[in-house]
């Protein structure tokens, strides 16, 4: 069974810093890139970054490039993703997904930003 877990969200203030981790299972974690997706109150899931199996490739949105780093260690298979000078337009349920015969993404971690 595939699980992906999230977690690692929080109440932060507006500057703050926050790391999210997802913890997965029932497949073969390093042969596949791995997604963080977002999901604000009212609004449709959005892409945040995503990460090539081989860790070496990234991509952003434009909205939190320079802010926001994705990682992977394949040996934990565990998605990581480093959040820096926090806005509260970054204040969502945060998702690890990835493509395999199927979309699969976890419950998420809730992460509140304030002002």
């Amino acid at each position: 069974e595939v699980q992906l877990q999230a977690s690692g969200g929080g109440l932060v203030q507006a500057g703050g810093s926050l790391r999210l981790s997802c913890t997965c299972s029932g497949f073969t974690f390093s042969n596949y890139a791995m997604t963080w997706l977002r999901q604000a109150p009212g609004k449709g899931p959005e892409w945040v970054s995503v990460i090539n199996s081989g860790g070496n490739t990234t991509k952003y949105r434009d909205s939190v490039k320079g802010r926001f780093t994705i990682s992977r260690d394949d040996a934990k298979n565990t998605l990581y993703l480093q959040m820096n000078s926090l806005k509260p337009e970054d204040t969502a349920v945060y998702k690890c997904a990835f493509k395999g015969d199927s979309d699969y993404w976890g419950q998420g971690t809730q992460v509140t930003v304030s002002s």
